[in-house]
């Protein structure tokens, strides 16, 4: 079993931030994150992550939901979403080589436009209320859009 974590993070005017990088899902846009390697603590695999991936330094904040990925075979990863908050960094220095998918942009995005970016109908409407039921284990990743 692999553990991944992802970062919300929503800039002053209320815009998430994304990554330009080709996913298992089939968009070509993703939230920042990864897997823990061994020893390391979530909150630092997910501030780890955050830096390689967007420049970014950031602190790991609530627990906004937990849900199983399943992507077939013997294959099975619990997927942890944290919102965090920006403590350093700069946009778009992305650590070269530290993705097996190359990131081609990192951008703060409006949360009505998520749709065009790939994202579900379901994932808009929990960034948009909020991220009701935070600290939820939500059964499969589907059930929070992703």
């Amino acid at each position: 079993m692999d553990i991944r974590v992802t970062g919300i993070l929503t800039d002053d005017q209320g815009r998430l931030l994304l990554l330009d990088q080709d996913t298992d899902s089939g968009r070509s846009w993703s939230l920042p994150g990864g897997k823990v390697e061994l020893g390391e603590t979530l909150a630092g695999a997910l501030v780890r992550e955050m830096r390689e991936e967007t420049g970014l330094v950031v602190e790991p904040d609530r627990l906004l939901y937990v849900c199983d990925y399943l992507p077939g075979g013997d294959k099975h990863v619990v997927h942890m979403t944290f919102e965090t908050q920006r403590t350093g960094g700069d946009v778009g220095d992305v650590t070269v080589g530290a993705d097996t998918s190359p990131i081609r942009g990192v951008q703060f995005v409006p949360v009505a436009d998520l749709a065009s970016y790939g994202f579900s109908e379901r994932f808009r409407e929990l960034a948009e209320a909020g991220w009701p039921q935070a600290g939820s284990y939500m059964g499969p990743k589907s059930a929070i859009g992703l």
